[in-house]
């Protein structure tokens, strides 16, 4: 079977260009998402073939591990699309799995967040409905924690 897509937008209310900064600063995320995070390992300069090793925090339930390689990481238009190597999954065995970002700002100090993610299970089906939201409500759980620690600290990452 082809891979499938899934893709879903959040409203944040951070600029774009601060919600990337810290999106970008790999040694933050253990800081910004405080209890979901707890280490990260860069092999890479932050650019197309740099290899980010997430630790999770175990008492989360999304497992331990979660590594991409970046394919593409556009600073001016705020996309970064990665390859994902590793990780444990709430919704299925996944033979492949790839997700693209993109930060469009909306206003001043809020944007938008465009999540598109492609897959494949190994056993060749597809996501209901509601693993697909579990899939993407991941993601932007992540990137709600970012947008809170930015809120409660509007001198960091202006």
């Amino acid at each position: 079977m082809a891979p499938a897509f899934v893709s879903d937008e959040l409203a944040v209310a951070v600029s774009a260009e601060r919600l990337w900064k810290v999106f970008m600063d790999a040694s933050a995320m253990p800081k910004v998402c405080a209890g979901f995070v707890d280490d990260i390992v860069v092999e890479g300069n932050g650019g197309p073939g740099t290899i980010y090793t997430m630790k999770l925090n175990p008492g989360v339930g999304v497992g331990n591990t979660y590594k991409t390689r970046v394919a593409v990481c556009d600073n001016a238009a705020h996309v970064l699309k990665s390859e994902v190597l590793e990780a444990e999954s709430k919704v299925g065995k996944l033979k492949s799995h790839s997700t693209e970002t993109k930060l469009e700002g909306t206003g001043d100090g809020s944007c938008m967040a465009k999540l598109k993610v492609e897959y494949e299970l190994a056993d060749g089906s597809s996501l209901s409905p509601e693993q697909e939201k579990t899939m993407v409500d991941g993601y932007f759980g992540m990137l709600k924690m970012m947008e809170a620690y930015l809120a409660a600290h509007p001198a960091e990452f202006a």
